[in-house]
C-alpha cells in the first residue's frame, strides 16, 4: 500500500469507527432508477469531474484527454511545492499548470500545505508557515497572466494533519493563517476546513470560531473518501448547522473523493456524482492515490482512456440541465441525468449495481411517441488497460406511452457503468450548436435564472475587469465537426441603455471585441448579435471576457444567455 493510501486510510479508520473500505454492492435484482425529464434541478456544470493533482507539468495528461470530459475545477499544490505523493518527486505546481487548466477550461484551488515535502505534514514553526504563506501568495500575485485560480486551500485534513502539540488549536490556526493570506489577497476565495472526513461536532467548533473571528471559508470543503451512501446525510447535516448558526450558505467542494478501491471503478464513481449532483455541491475533485499525469488513472500508455474515463466522457457530453434521478430504496443502483432542450436529448448514466435492472424514464413528452433508445457500457478496467471505446449493448427503437418509458437493462455488473441514450427517431442535430453560457466555465460572474432565457438559465454579474484575480469571463468548450468559419450568434441582454462591449478570443488566440446594443432589460432575452469565428476540427475553447490578460478590458455590462455555432 503506497504511503499517502496508507496515511488516508488511517485518518479515516480513526476519524470514525464505522468507516470501512466499501466493497460494491451483491447483487439486488429487479432495482429501479427513476428519471424524471420534466423535472430538472439545476443546469449541467460537469461539476463532480475535477480531480485532486489532476494535471501535471509538461501538459501531462494531453489536452485530448481533457477537453472532453469538461474538467469543473482542480485541486493543485502550492508554487514552489515540496510535496512528494507515494515518494514521487513534487509536482503537479499550481502556477506551472495554469497554462493548460486555462486551455481545458478549469479552474484551481491551490492547496497551501502541499509546500511541505511529506504527508502527514511536519510542521517547523509558525515562523516558518507564515513566511511560507507570505511567499506562496506572492508568487501567485505577480503571476499576472494566471486568471483561473478560485481559490486558498488553507490547510488539507487538519483532523489528521494538524500537530495541535507543536502548532496549537487548528482553530486558533486557521484564524492566524486566514488573516495572513488576506493582508496580501483580499479578493482570492478562501476554502476549508478539507477534513478527511465530515464530522458534525469538529465542523461546529470551527464554522463558531471563524464565524465570531470573520474568518469564515468563503468555499465550505471536506473528503468523501468511503463510502457514498454517506453524502447525503453530510449535506444535509452541514446545511442545518449552517443554518442554526446564523451562517449564509457557503459554496461547497468535495475536493477529494472515492477511496483506492472505488476511484478505477466506474459503477461506483457514477454513485458518487449522482450524489454530488443531487446534493448541489459546486465542485467534487477525483482523490490521488497513485501517479501524477494520468488525472487519477483515467489515461494510461500514452493518453489511452481507461474503462472509467468514458463514463467521465459521457458526463462531459451532457448539456441543458441536470434532471431529477431517484434510486430505488435498498439498492446499490443510482445514477445522474440531464436533458438538452435543443437537441432533445436525454443523457442518464448509472450503475454501481448486478443483475436485471430498471430505468424508468417519465416527462418525455417532448421527444415524440416514437424513440431512439441506445445503452452503452464501459467496464472497470483498473488504470492500466486501456479501453478504445464503450460497447454498444443495443440499439432500439421504442414507443413513449404517456410521456413514460420503461428500459430494461439485463445482466450488468456492479463495477461497469451504463448510458443510456433517448431521443426522437427522427434524428437530432449532427454536432451540438447552443452552448447554454449556465453549463460553461464561469470565472468571478454568476448563474442565474429567467423565464426568458434558453434552458432557463443564464451568466450574469461579469462585472469585473483589472486584475488576474477578479477578471471576469466565461469560457465555452465547444466540439465543432470541421475546421471552418462558423457564425457564431449570441443571446444576451444588456440593460445599461447604451452599447456594451465584450473581448471575444478562442484556443488562446487575437481579441477580438462583441459589441452589445441595449435591451429592454436585465434578465430580458431575446436579443442578439453575430460574429463569425474561424474553429479547428473537434474541441475548441471560445472566452467572453469583461477582463482577462492581454485584454484592456470591456466596456459597460452585458448578460450571457448562449452562444450559437452555425
Amino acid at each position: 500500500m503506497r504511503p499517502r493510501v496508507r496515511a488516508l486510510l488511517l485518518a479515516l479508520t480513526t476519524a470514525t469507527a464505522s468507516v470501512t473500505v466499501a466493497a460494491s454492492p451483491a447483487a439486488a435484482a429487479g432495482a429501479t432508477l427513476t428519471v424524471n425529464v420534466a423535472q430538472p434541478f439545476r443546469p449541467v456544470t460537469h461539476a463532480a469531474s475535477g480531480g485532486l493533482y489532476g494535471l501535471a507539468e509538461n501538459s501531462r495528461p494531453a489536452d485530448s484527454t481533457l477537453l472532453p470530459i469538461k474538467p469543473n475545477s482542480l485541486t493543485q499544490p502550492a508554487p514552489g511545492v515540496g510535496q512528494r505523493p507515494n515518494g514521487q518527486p513534487p509536482g503537479g505546481d499550481s502556477l506551472l499548470v495554469a497554462p493548460q487548466a486555462t486551455r481545458v477550461g478549469a479552474g484551481q484551488f491551490i492547496r497551501m500545505p502541499d509546500i511541505y515535502p511529506d504527508f502527514p505534514y511536519r510542521w517547523v514553526s509558525w515562523d516558518d508557515w507564515l513566511a511560507k504563506v507570505d511567499t506562496m501568495v506572492r508568487a501567485r500575485l505577480n503571476a499576472t497572466t494566471v486568471t483561473n485560480v478560485i481559490g486558498w486551500e488553507l490547510w488539507n485534513e487538519p483532523d489528521y494533519t494538524w500537530n495541535t502539540a507543536a502548532a496549537g488549536n487548528f482553530n486558533d490556526g486557521w484564524v492566524r493563517t486566514y488573516r495572513a493570506v488576506r493582508a496580501l489577497d483580499p479578493q482570492t476565495p478562501i476554502v476549508g476546513p478539507s477534513t478527511a472526513v465530515y464530522n458534525r461536532s469538529w465542523m461546529q467548533a470551527f464554522l463558531i470560531r471563524a464565524r465570531d473571528t470573520g474568518t469564515l471559508p468563503d468555499i465550505i470543503c471536506w473528503h468523501e473518501l468511503q463510502n457514498p451512501a454517506r453524502i447525503a446525510a453530510d449535506l444535509a447535516d452541514y446545511r442545518n448547522l449552517e443554518a442554526s448558526l446564523g451562517i449564509s450558505p457557503r459554496r461547497i467542494s468535495i475536493n477529494e473523493y472515492a477511496a483506492p478501491a472505488e476511484v478505477d471503478v466506474p459503477g461506483r464513481v457514477a454513485s458518487y456524482v449522482a450524489k454530488f449532483e443531487r446534493g448541489g455541491v459546486e465542485s467534487a475533485h477525483r482523490a490521488f492515490w497513485y501517479e501524477y499525469g494520468t488525472m487519477n488513472g483515467l489515461v494510461v500508455n500514452n493518453n489511452q482512456p481507461t474503462g472509467t474515463w468514458w463514463l467521465y466522457k459521457w458526463y462531459g457530453d451532457m448539456a441543458g440541465n441536470m434532471v431529477t434521478t431517484t434510486p430505488g430504496a435498498q439498492t446499490g443502483l443510482d445514477g445522474f441525468a440531464s436533458y438538452d432542450p435543443t437537441r432533445r436529448i436525454v443523457n442518464v448514466v448509472f450503475g454501481d449495481e448486478a443483475g436485471t435492472n430498471t430505468v424508468n424514464l417519465t416527462g418525455l413528452g417532448a421527444l415524440g411517441s416514437s424513440v431512439r433508445v441506445t445503452l452503452l457500457s464501459t467496464p472497470s478496467s483498473g488504470r492500466f488497460t486501456a479501453v478504445t471505446a464503450p460497447t454498444t449493448v443495443s440499439t432500439t427503437t421504442r414507443t413513449v406511452s404517456g410521456g413514460q418509458l420503461s428500459v430494461s437493462v439485463p445482466n450488468m455488473s456492479a463495477t461497469s457503468a451504463y448510458q443510456l441514450v433517448v431521443e426522437p427517431v427522427s434524428g437530432v442535430p449532427a454536432y451540438q450548436q447552443r452552448y447554454e453560457a449556465e453549463n460553461a466555465s464561469v470565472f468571478r460572474a454568476q448563474r442565474l435564472t429567467a423565464s426568458s432565457a434558453s434552458g432557463g438559465g443564464y451568466v450574469g454579474r461579469i462585472d469585473n475587469s483589472g486584475t488576474p484575480r477578479t477578471d471576469s469571463y466565461v469560457d465555452f468548450v465547444v466540439n465543432v465537426p470541421a475546421a471552418r468559419a462558423y457564425t457564431m450568434t449570441i443571446g444576451y441582454a444588456n440593460g445599461t441603455g447604451a452599447t456594451a462591449t465584450q473581448g471575444l478570443a478562442y484556443n488562446g488566440g487575437a481579441w477580438g471585441t462583441v459589441s452589445y446594443p441595449p435591451t429592454a432589460g436585465w434578465g430580458q432575452f431575446g436579443a442578439t448579435v453575430s460574429t463569425t469565428v474561424t474553429l479547428r476540427a473537434g474541441y475548441n475553447v471560445i472566452r467572453l471576457a469583461k477582463g482577462s490578460p492581454y485584454f484592456s478590458g470591456g466596456t459597460g455590462y452585458a448578460e450571457l444567455d448562449y452562444i450559437q455555432l452555425t
